[in-house]
């Protein structure tokens, strides 16, 4: 068995909409225009997109958002969906009657959506850091960052 392991966990946060009943083609043409896009951006898009897929695939964006301003404190201006797929679901099969005793099959199909949202303050603040030690006569010595631990009780901790 092959686990997948998170590299950018400390980053990202997802939500995922299972037994979705719609076809996993007419998602992915929605997924297809959000991916790589902003949250507020996305948003905007998926209400004013004519098809009937935006809405569950909306509900799914705004529950990712709510994950990540609860469960890591990210702010939703800096979130960017990084990943976001769609992978085909179950099929329901029934049966419908029809004229002279005969039955006609029908299939629903169902499908499985992930939003991945990721934060990119931290990669903001890594290059505004990084131009500030490309200026002349900047030293080492003198920089003095803070970083907030997530994994502690949210004490706060400094590094010279």
């Amino acid at each position: 068995m092959i686990k997948k392991t998170k590299k950018k966990s400390y980053t990202e946060v997802y939500a995922l909409g299972q037994y979705i009943s719609m076809s996993a083609h007419k998602a992915r043409r929605v997924i297809d225009q959000i991916r790589g896009r902003s949250y507020e951006e996305a948003l905007m898009i998926l209400e004013l997109m004519p098809y009937r897929g935006c809405y569950p695939i909306f509900k799914l964006v705004y529950s990712a958002a709510a994950n990540a301003s609860h469960n890591k404190g990210f702010k939703e201006t800096n979130l960017v969906i990084s990943k976001a797929e769609v992978n085909q679901g179950n099929t329901v099969k029934k049966l419908k009657p029809r004229a002279r005793g005969r039955s006609y099959p029908i299939k629903r199909s169902t499908c499985h959506i992930t939003i991945v949202l990721e934060d990119i303050s931290l990669y903001q603040q890594y290059e505004e850091y990084l131009m500030y030690l490309k200026k002349p006569g900047c030293s080492n010595e003198n920089i003095n960052l803070t970083y907030y631990d997530t994994y502690s009780s949210g004490g706060l901790w400094d590094k010279k």
